[in-house]
């Protein structure tokens, strides 16, 4: 929409000629944007909803506010069409004539009358509602109508943008929500029994209230732009929708994480069990260890051997019978933990294995340890010395009779490593309290 020259003194034909091209052009301009107004998607639609809250008074306001546009664009046409007509008067227009025509196109020489001017919820030009008719110059006139136009086609283009954005998305949303609910259906995540399937219901209630209130009320989803004064400057507020979205991706992660488990959840019990099994096979062992370490070795502390737990076996049952009954969902957080106690209770029993046999050990390693010795005298020429021969034998008869007392035998050991050492002119041998104690023959 256009702007009219201030006003001025008595207007030449020249002058009269060249305002009435203009007022004109401005005219068909006018019409041209009222005319798609009329015609915008966004009012036909504001027209045809049940609108509340903030868009309801809104539009309430701008329908008086396109009815008082038009009635002062009438009002503005029927000026031009006098102008024109005083003008086609005579080809060079008289005095009067200019006089006429400077008071018809620069003074207050427009009326409209008091009904149309304070048509309910529209605005008037100083804010009264009361008055039987108002006066405005072409250039007030156009002034008025340029704000009602921005006024009214900023309210139908923010709440078509909002209708043509978020509608669309949310139905999107909504059936993807749909498909997720029956593949959560079939993996047994429902409402009540599973934190997604919750979360479903939620994400459905939430988006089915999104949409009726965008619908109804579009407005109140739609982010003005700050400092923009062009009409329909924002975008529309996605913030609930987008919020959702996200948990909705969050409950599908959840339902994939299930569906894989319905995939491997055999495989995953055979292998728990196999770890079980192995755990429950390595704490006999180790407990007929015990009783062999307690037959054979004397004056020692042998650790007491636990049994398995039982209640590893019964979890284990539990999610046979979850898998049995294809309750999915709560095998899987059952099957993760069950997997971590497992390998748990393997590393368990090879250490009640280890601490069990320790003596044992000790008494090879005693063992292997007098021997070597032995070698090295028989290497040396040595193997017929009395004295070797007697210190062996007592260390020998106390490391392969039972019980062995394995200090008794160590401190046999060390004698014979140090006679031998005597004899084989080496280095001494280190006592049974030096770190270097069990390092062999080669220290």
């Amino acid at each position: 929409m256009g702007v009219t020259d201030p006003a001025g003194p008595v207007m030449d034909r020249d002058e009269v000629d060249r305002a009435l091209a203009r007022l004109g052009a401005e005219h068909e301009a006018i019409e041209t944007s009222l005319l798609a107004l009329q015609d915008h998607a966004g009012r036909r639609l504001l027209e045809g909803a049940e609108l509340t809250g903030i868009t309801k008074e809104r539009w309430t306001a701008a329908e008086a506010s396109i009815t008082l546009l038009w009635a002062y664009f009438d009002a503005y046409t029927d000026a031009l069409r006098s102008a024109r007509e005083i003008r086609s008067r005579r080809r060079w227009s008289s005095r009067d004539d200019l006089v006429e025509l400077t008071e018809l196109l620069r003074g207050q020489s427009v009326t409209v009358a008091g009904s149309a001017a304070a048509t309910p919820n529209a605005p008037t030009l100083h804010g009264g509602s009361g008055k039987l008719s108002e006066q405005f110059t072409l250039v007030t006139l156009v002034d008025r109508m340029n704000e009602l136009y921005a006024t009214s086609l900023d309210m139908v283009v923010a709440a078509d943008a909002v209708w043509s954005a978020l509608p669309a998305r949310i139905d999107l949303l909504a059936a993807e929500l749909q498909r997720t609910r029956r593949l959560a259906h079939s993996v047994g995540v429902r409402p009540g029994e599973h934190p997604a399937g919750d979360d479903l219901e939620r994400i459905t209630r939430t988006l089915t209230n999104l949409r009726a209130q965008v619908v109804s009320d579009p407005l109140a989803y739609w982010v003005p732009t700050q400092g923009s004064s062009a009409p329909g400057g924002g975008k529309p507020d996605t913030t609930v929708y987008d919020r959702e979205a996200r948990a909705l991706e969050d409950v599908r992660r959840e339902i994939d994480a299930v569906l894989t488990v319905r995939q491997d959840a055999e495989q995953r019990l055979v292998k728990l069990r196999d770890v079980l099994s192995r755990a429950d096979r390595t704490l006999a062992e180790a407990r007929t260890a015990r009783g062999e370490v307690l037959a054979k070795i004397a004056a020692t502390e042998v650790p007491v051997v636990s049994g398995p737990p039982t209640v590893l076996q019964e979890q284990l049952a539990t999610a046979a019978e979850y898998r049995r009954h294809a309750q999915w969902h709560r095998l899987s957080p059952l099957l993760e933990s069950l997997e971590q106690k497992a390998e748990d209770e393997l590393l368990r029993a090879r250490e009640s294995l280890t601490a069990v046999t320790a003596p044992l050990a000790v008494r090879a390693e005693l063992r292997g340890r007098l021997d070597a010795y032995k070698a090295k005298v028989a290497r040396h020429g040595l193997a017929e010395d009395p004295f070797l021969i007697e210190r062996y034998d007592a260390a020998r008869r106390m490391l392969w009779s039972a019980p062995c007392d394995l200090r008794v035998a160590e401190q046999a050991v060390l004698r014979y490593q140090h006679a031998a050492a005597e004899l084989l002119g080496g280095p001494r041998v280190p006592g049974p309290r030096d770190p270097e104690d069990r390092r062999g023959p080669g220290s």
